[in-house]
């Protein structure tokens, strides 16, 4: 059965937006000052103040639909998860590869009652962003995901005979 992230993960994803959409905006405001007439510049300063608040909005709405499209499961065979807006991603981690299985809490996430689940494999367990990276769980569905995901390795470790 998948799973969704916990609602608050959307400020994680809105944190993680909102710096590169206000530069996209400033950008854009400033090619246009150029291309305008002269007349309607004051329109455009008035644009360039107002890009904070329309950062705000499309940030939001990128966090909502960053949140929407992640999902995750536990599948017989390994883990699973689904992310993606535009270009969706499918991460399979079959147990026998997971080494090790963290959760880490950053400042903004313990203020949301959140954590993170860094589940460590064979071959990219020192990569940032890995394959393994699970944002924005609460911190009660991390421990007991941590607890299954360590249960499917030792189950999968016995059945090769380890």
């Amino acid at each position: 059965m998948r799973k969704y992230l916990d609602p608050k993960a959307v400020w994680l994803f809105f944190r993680e937006g909102y710096f590169p959409i206000f530069v996209i905006i400033i950008i854009i405001c400033f090619i246009l000052i150029f291309v305008i007439q002269d007349s309607e510049a004051i329109y455009m300063g008035f644009l360039i103040l107002l890009s904070p608040l329309l950062a705000v909005f499309f940030a939001y709405i990128y966090a909502r639909l960053s949140w929407k499209n992640y999902q995750y499961e536990i599948a017989p065979e390994a883990f699973k998860k689904e992310l993606g807006i535009i270009q969706k991603k499918y991460v399979s981690i079959p147990y026998n590869r997971i080494q090790n299985v963290d959760i880490n809490r950053g400042m903004l996430s313990r203020i949301l009652g959140l954590s993170d689940l860094q589940i460590q494999t064979a071959g990219m367990s020192g990569v940032i962003g890995s394959e393994g990276h699970l944002p924005g769980l609460s911190q009660q569905d991390a421990e007991k995901l941590r607890d299954e995901l360590i249960k499917k390795v030792r189950e999968s470790g016995s059945k090769q005979g380890l």
